[in-house]
């Protein structure tokens, strides 16, 4: 029998003890290692770029990167909640509406031959369209009488009742009112005899002056009326 020194067993026993153990923690991991592989959940941030962190994208969507919004023009009709159709207006213009109202630079005043009747006097006042546009004239110009010093002779004319009607003018176009006083020599009124007539276009501040052929007209007293008619298309009847 062969003599083995006690410190031989005892490092003999230790060395198997440490196999032992060794192929019993190789089993453990063993079991693991067949097992599931770790799940990654969604949503988790993306590598940092730059030096910041960003959302992570989804490569299984396959969407492009959203773009700037761009302006757009709609050129036909929309539909609106409720099912109806909304078609874009247009604004009316001076094109549309036969053209814009006449101004007094535009124009120019005169005064027409008389047409006298039973102790009437009847005169044209005309206002002809002297611009190179297009404009109206609507409803009563106004008028007065006045002296070689500019002063007025008389009162206002009134209005003879009409209806108004809305008169285009081309260039060289003109419209007329109808100017009606009875003879002061017939009547007995007060009379005077004008420098010139005064005439302000519709709407309008600023006055034409016309000369005045007409001799005398009635300033005041009775039957010194002086009437106008609404502006009619034309240079007289």
């Amino acid at each position: 029998m062969v003599y083995t020194p006690r410190s031989a067993r005892h490092g003999a026993l230790l060395v198997g003890t440490v196999a032992v153990l060794g192929l019993l923690t190789a089993c453990g991991n063993g079991a693991d290692v067949h097992g599931s592989p770790p799940v990654t959940a969604s949503g988790t941030a993306a590598p940092a770029q730059d030096g910041k962190s960003g959302p992570a994208s989804n490569p299984a969507s396959g969407s492009a990167p959203a773009s700037a919004p761009q302006a757009t023009v709609s050129t036909g009709s929309s539909r609106s909640p409720g099912g109806r159709t909304k078609t874009p207006t247009t604004p009316a213009t001076a094109a549309t509406t036969g053209g814009s109202r006449c101004h007094t630079s535009g124009l120019s005043a005169s005064v027409g031959r008389n047409d006298p009747g039973a102790g009437q006097e009847n005169f044209p006042v005309v206002l002809t369209n002297k611009s190179g546009r297009t404009c109206t004239l609507r409803g009563y110009p106004g008028a007065a009488f006045v002296n070689g010093s500019g002063g007025q002779l008389g009162a206002d004319p009134r209005r003879e009742p009409g209806s108004p009607e809305t008169v285009t003018l081309r260039p060289g176009q003109s419209a007329w009112t109808g100017l009606t006083f009875s003879n002061p020599a017939v009547s007995g009124a007060k009379q005077a005899t004008p420098a010139a007539l005064l005439v302000t276009p519709p709407d309008e501040r600023d006055p034409l002056k016309a000369a005045w052929p007409g001799g005398p007209v009635p300033v005041s007293g009775n039957s010194s009326s002086v009437r106008l008619t609404v502006l009619s298309p034309g240079t007289g009847p």
